[in-house]
């Protein structure tokens, strides 16, 4: 017999033991129904923990096929492997000889900073179209959170009325529940204290600190939005995002001498090698005004 539940039990150890976060859970649990139901009709039979015991480098293989005819890219295709993998982990337990199977070759991308006087312009010309002077101070401090602190979007928005009163630092839950101390610059809090005066609907200490224009949650998609139509008002590059921004504390952190570790800690990265990429940006950076400035370059 079938056991449809794996999924769904799959998806409720990465949330309550794996403390990952609903963006991975609801990924990883989608790639395991995929796979569950492509073995049903690849096997013609019930998948249960001992079928999966006794899966194939072939059987993954022609499951990964499969997805490709679905039109997945090499990134996406490693990333569901490696679901693919988790999954099978906890299906079959730790112990158990799992096929090996090496997953398609991914380019990595080195992430591209903007420079500082654009994320400044960035800031202000998705605030100068809010609406409301309110929704103008909100949308100033995101961004000036994720390019002054380095903060992801989505910590921005999860922020709590409990980090009121601020000081020079800031306490950041970010991915896995883990949380770091953020150090503020002063324009970063004078900017979210302005937008804490302003807001019409209070900074209680167990709701979001930002709200939506009907005082709900800020949805994280109303700043990459609002990031889309001021990129192309100033003409920058398709690759300006908000993540561009926290890409952008980053690697201007380290053309300054900051520590690698540190800087570890203030990203909130699990491991030095998530951080190192900064590295290789720095390095394209010297390359660009090598490039454009040397007379024989």
């Amino acid at each position: 017999m079938t056991e449809p539940a794996l999924p769904l039990l799959y998806a409720q150890h990465l949330a309550r033991d794996r403390r990952r976060s609903a963006h991975t859970v609801r990924a990883y649990g989608a790639t395991a129904e995929r796979l569950v139901a492509f073995l049903q009709r690849h096997w013609g039979g019930p998948v249960t923990r001992d079928a999966l015991a006794a899966i194939t480098a072939a059987d993954l293989r022609a499951y990964l096929a499969h997805r490709r005819d679905d039109g997945l890219a090499n990134t996406s295709a490693a990333r569901e492997l490696s679901a693919v993998r988790g999954f099978l982990k906890f299906a079959v337990g730790d112990e158990a000889e799992l096929p090996r199977l090496k997953g398609p070759r991914v380019k990595k991308g080195v992430p591209r900073p903007i420079a500082p006087h654009e994320a400044v312009a960035l800031a202000e010309t998705v605030s100068e179209d809010a609406r409301e002077p309110w929704l103008a101070a909100r949308d100033w401090a995101v961004l000036l959170l994720l390019y002054g602190a380095g903060l992801r979007i989505g910590e921005a928005v999860a922020l709590t009325g409990a980090v009121l009163p601020l000081g020079e630092a800031m306490r950041v839950t970010g991915k896995r529940a883990k949380t770091r101390l953020v150090p503020l610059l002063p324009q970063v809090r004078a900017a979210i204290e302005a937008y804490a005066r302003l807001c019409p609907y209070g900074t209680a200490r167990d709701l979001p600190l930002f709200r939506g224009a009907k005082g709900g949650p800020m949805p994280a998609g109303v700043i990459r939005k609002s990031v889309q139509a001021a990129r192309t008002a100033l003409g920058l590059s398709d690759r300006t995002t908000p993540h561009a921004l926290r890409h952008s504390f980053a690697t201007h952190l380290l053309g300054r001498g900051a520590d690698l570790r540190a800087l570890q800690e203030l990203l909130g990265h699990a491991s030095l090698s998530s951080t190192q990429i900064y590295t290789a940006v720095d390095a394209a950076h010297l390359l660009d005004v090598y490039r454009n400035a040397h007379p024989r370059a």
